[in-house]
Parts: structure tokens; sequence; C-alpha cells
């Protein structure tokens, strides 16, 4: 990954981070890693746990960053989120995949920020 995707990266974590925070949501763990991905995000509210992918794009020409979020990738968040289950307990929550999609302008400010709530909605 090069510098730039790095810092695009990094800046749409943090921002992600502060829409949930101001949504009401507690940061449980960030950049949880597997051998089948990452989980950006994982985040609660109440009895809810919500496990977040963040895409970030440095402006829209090649697509918006949501769509990136294929098949494949949904099928490897939920092997990640089934292993984060297996090692903590949130035996009575009640889950979601949710994707913040976030798009920078050419001066790296927040251009527009979406968030896709219960992508899957599918208990694992």
């Amino acid at each position: 990954m090069t510098s730039t995707n790095l810092k695009v990266a990094k800046i749409g974590e943090t921002a992600a981070s502060k829409h949930l925070t101001l949504l009401g949501y507690k940061i449980v763990k960030k950049n949880f890693r597997c051998r089948w991905g990452e989980i950006d995000l994982i985040v609660s509210k109440g009895n809810r746990l919500v496990f977040v992918e963040v895409k970030t794009r440095l402006g829209d020409r090649m697509g918006k960053p949501h769509e990136a979020v294929g098949f494949k990738k949904i099928h490897d968040l939920k092997r990640a989120i089934e292993y984060f289950l297996l090692k903590n307990k949130y035996k009575d929550y009640k889950l979601s995949l949710d994707v913040v999609s976030i798009v920078l302008n050419n001066d790296m400010s927040i251009g527009k920020l979406s968030h896709f709530e219960n992508v899957d909605t599918e208990r694992r």
C-alpha cells in the first residue's frame, strides 16, 4: 500500500470512528486482524454489536467506495466475525455488518460520508 493510500485509509477510519461515536456507539476494537482479513471497526450500542467495513477513496472517479464491498469481501468478513465471536463473549448481542463509505476531496477533507447499515443481516 502506498503512503497516499495509507493516509487515505487512516483519514477514513478516523472519520468513521468519529461518525459512529457521535451516533452513540462505543468503540470496542479497531483493526481486528485474523487469517480471513481485517475488521476495520467493531462498535457497540446497547445490546447491538456492529462490525464496520470502512471504504475510503480520494475522489469518486473509480466508483463509489462502498461498491468495492462485494460478495468475496462480505464472505471473508463473515469468517472474521465468526472468529472474533469465538474469542470474545458477545453471546446475547444483536449483530450487524455495516459499511461506511467515504469520499475525500482533493485536499483530503471529507467530501461525503455514507453509512450503510445491516448489509448482511443474517445471524452468524
